[in-house]
């Protein structure tokens, strides 16, 4: 899966995924490859990637929005740490 992370600000993380964790305002998210179409709001909270080669990358955020279409993972936040 590819992902993109964007603040308002630059391009936070940009590269092929497996696996993406993050806080939806109704609770927790797990994106996986095959994932239906879906977008979200997310809570302040941590945003988990495992990436293609198998690393954790872990930011910290104060909430956005995520969108899950084709395999493509696109998550717009207001700051990312």
């Amino acid at each position: 899966m590819e992902l993109s992370i964007l603040t308002p600000g630059k391009t936070v993380f940009e590269g092929t995924v497996s696996s993406v964790k993050a806080p939806g305002t109704n609770g927790g998210l797990q994106i996986l490859e095959n994932h239906a179409p879906l977008v979200a709001s997310l809570a302040e909270g941590t945003i988990s990637i495992t990436t293609a080669d198998n690393q954790t990358v872990n930011f910290t955020t104060s909430g956005g929005f995520l969108e899950v279409l084709s395999n493509k993972i696109s998550i717009l936040l207001e700051t990312a740490k």
